[in-house]
């Protein structure tokens, strides 16, 4: 895990994000600030259409904003080439999409151990044990075997979760982790989410519609005409 200069894991600043449609300009975030600081949880709610995914997106550097910066443990995304951003986001960035992305020829702990070989620094002993390990305290060893395929939704969520958090991240970025899952495994995530937070002082940037699971965080946010504003 990275030694920051400052206390914030992540900040952003006067970020406004613009799409054209004809003639017309859409503008769908239009200043966001935001500052996380390592172990905060931070849920961010709002309706449909208001841009919490795109704001997901802005954070990794999958998309580029129209104005403003992102800084992701000091480093200015803008600042930085293609290869170095995807270089930062294996080292300090997980992702946890609502619809998991595990690779369905893969096992679930072939699933969890891949973001530690894409690295290319850690044996696939060792990246097999620590992908092992973290199943374990997802509570998923038993099933490590299995492909995605002959896990439940709430299993292969838990992979998902797994696989963000093997390469001790500093930030998860989580779209919609519940989404599709029954009240108790949502629960038992939220609690996970607690403890590895604790533990790793990993930091997390949930964006749901679950506001009971919102109310559980360090800090919930609502995005709302292009500004988040506290919850």
């Amino acid at each position: 895990m990275s030694n920051m200069e400052t206390t914030s894991v992540l900040q952003c600043r006067s970020l406004i994000k613009e799409f054209s449609e004809g003639p017309e300009k859409l503008t769908v975030l239009n200043g966001v600030e935001l500052d996380v600081k390592p172990s905060e949880r931070v849920a961010i709610v709002g309706s449909s259409g208001s841009g919490k995914t795109t704001l997901l997106q802005l954070l990794a550097g999958l998309d580029k904003p129209t104005q403003g910066e992102v800084l992701v443990c000091n480093h200015a995304l803008s600042e930085l080439s293609e290869t170095r951003q995807g270089e930062l986001r294996n080292r300090h960035l997980g992702f946890v999409y609502q619809f998991h992305h595990l690779l369905p020829e893969f096992t679930a702990l072939e699933n969890v151990a891949m973001p530690l070989l894409l690295r290319r620094e850690v044996s696939v002993k060792e990246a097999r044990l620590r992908a092992e390990a973290m199943l374990e305290q997802v509570g998923l060893k038993p099933r490590m075997s299995h492909k995605p395929s002959e896990l439940s939704g709430g299993e292969r969520q838990r992979v998902a979760i797994a696989r963000a958090l093997v390469g001790e991240p500093d930030l998860v970025l989580m779209d919609e982790p519940t989404g599709n899952l029954d009240p108790n495994t949502a629960a038992r995530i939220h609690d996970l989410m607690k403890a590895l937070s604790e533990q790793l002082t990993t930091s997390f940037i949930v964006v749901t519609h679950d506001m009971a699971f919102a109310s559980q965080m360090d800090r919930a946010l609502r995005l709302e005409d292009g500004l988040l504003v506290p919850a």
